[in-house]
């Protein structure tokens, strides 16, 4: 519901909130409680819907492939990505990429790829990707993947996991091939505060959580069982020296020994949809449709995050 060209957060009685309004007997709006507002906390949220109420900026920042190459902002309808507004921009068939996709958490975190080859793709030929009936940003297994800043070195960053996490993300891989998708692991041979979230190993279809904290140690890994090509909602819990789970349409899957006891405080960036900021370094062909990363114990909360998730997206029964 809008005031002129508003939209209303909230609508007050006298003093009290009101929840619903009524047009005779149709209910014309309705307050908006996200993701963030029942579990807040998060490092960083990336998402293709409105995840606060406080929230007040836009989803992504697109570039149109046509003359000129213009950009947009593109927000919210009625919580959820503003899909006609984005295709009105690509009118004539004209396919959209995101430059950036927006941080929700509050604390700035930013995803985003200034290279226009490089960035994964919203709109095919005038018409939003779509998994499941949702928008969803691709990646294309060759050369598309984001970045999110990480400089701090001292564990004041948020990106900077000092002790447990809980991160959860929906996604479709394309094809079974190699791929990181969300990660910061960016060297070879030294591990440097390496975190890798999920990676698709080189069997393809097998996903991988890794996890080092230090230049000269190798990393425990956690490989979940074989995943077909379909949507799904993953989340790993790491519970630092204690044990690593993964969990597959809220269903767990593996858990593992945590043996190292150090924080990852590396000010390499996080890198989503390959391994590193190059790309020949195992570039993901998939779909995305929202990442929320939680810097600190979850396991009280990884059910009703998981369900706030699934009753969006439709992923499993």
């Amino acid at each position: 519901m809008k005031l002129g060209t508003n939209d209303i957060g909230s609508v007050y009685l006298g003093t009290n909130a009101v929840s619903k309004v009524y047009l005779g007997t149709n209910e014309v709006w309705t307050s908006f409680t996200g993701l963030l507002d029942d579990y807040s906390g998060a490092a960083a949220a990336y998402s293709l819907r409105l995840l606060s109420s406080t929230y007040t900026g836009d989803a992504i920042r697109v570039r149109i492939d046509t003359t000129g190459q213009p950009e947009y902002n593109i927000g919210f309808v009625n919580n959820e990505l503003d899909t006609a507004t984005l295709e009105d921009y690509c009118t004539g068939g004209l396919d959209a990429y995101v430059k950036t996709w927006y941080d929700q958490s509050g604390n700035g975190y930013d995803a985003s790829q200034t290279t226009a080859s490089n960035q994964p793709q919203i709109v095919s030929a005038g018409s939003t990707i779509l998994e499941n009936g949702k928008p969803s940003v691709q990646f294309d297994g060759i050369d598309n993947y984001i970045t999110l800043l990480n400089t701090a070195s001292d564990g004041s960053n948020p990106l900077d996991i000092n002790g447990d996490l809980l991160c959860s993300i929906v996604l479709r891989s394309l094809s079974n091939t190699s791929g990181y998708i969300f990660n910061n692991y960016q060297g070879s041979g030294a591990y440097n505060g390496r975190h890798t979230l999920w990676h698709q190993d080189p069997s393809g279809s097998n996903l991988t959580y890794e996890t080092s904290y230090d230049d000269n140690s190798s990393p425990s890994t956690l490989v979940s069982s074989a995943l077909s090509l379909s949507q799904y909602l993953i989340t790993n819990t790491r519970d630092k020296g204690g044990t690593n789970h993964i969990y597959i349409n809220g269903t767990s899957n593996v858990n593992a020994s945590d043996t190292a006891s150090s924080d990852i405080t590396s000010n390499v960036d996080w890198v989503i949809g390959a391994r590193a900021v190059s790309t020949s370094q195992e570039v993901w062909n998939g779909k995305l449709q929202e990442i929320i990363l939680y810097p600190s114990d979850q396991s009280s909360n990884r059910t009703g995050i998981e369900t706030n998730i699934n009753d969006f997206y439709a992923i499993y029964p």
